[in-house]
């Protein structure tokens, strides 16, 4: 939902159809927060990463009037701090971006792994001068924790901001 309560996005689970969407957001624009652009066989290996059951699940973000695809969000375990939590990321299509899109999408994954259960947190690491990713971060009612030193891809060192949001109760 958006700000005034209307639906503007759905998520519909990832599936082998949507490999197309991986290929577009392997741009040096869309990647430059993120390690730059990845080879078409890692590529290959995400989507089927993607499409095979794991812990967590990948979507295909699309707009709810008209159904068209604007970008992908999902949620996965990852280790944290002596615990297990679960990480959130996202990437809206450059043609979608500024419309508030990513922070209604976050909302409504947010709900999603809130039934899912499992875990009580989600993080989102966006890097720390991504001023559009720690807004998506702040509009979909994250806490901002603090900043961290991660690495992504592996061998990648970034600073990130540790944003957080307690499942149980909604910040």
């Amino acid at each position: 939902m958006d700000l005034n309560g209307v639906e503007r996005v759905r998520l519909a689970p990832w599936s082998e159809g949507d490999f197309w969407l991986l290929e577009r957001a392997n741009t040096p624009e869309m990647t430059e927060h993120l390690g730059g652009p990845e080879s078409e066989e890692k590529l290959a290996d995400r989507h089927r990463r993607y499409v095979e059951p794991f812990n967590g699940c990948m979507y295909r973000v699309t707009l709810a009037d008209g159904g068209e695809t604007v970008g992908s969000i999902g949620y996965w375990e990852r280790e944290w701090r002596g615990g297990t939590v679960w990480e959130t990321g996202w990437a809206i299509l450059p043609e979608f971006q500024g419309r508030a899109l990513a922070a209604s999408a976050a909302r409504a994954l947010v709900d999603v792994v809130r039934e899912t259960g499992g875990h009580p947190a989600l993080h989102a690491f966006p890097e720390v001068d991504h001023p559009a990713s720690n807004g998506v971060c702040r509009k979909a009612g994250f806490t901002l924790l603090g900043q961290v030193e991660l690495e992504y891809p592996k061998g990648n060192p970034i600073r990130s901001n540790d944003w957080y949001l307690d499942l149980r109760t909604g910040s």
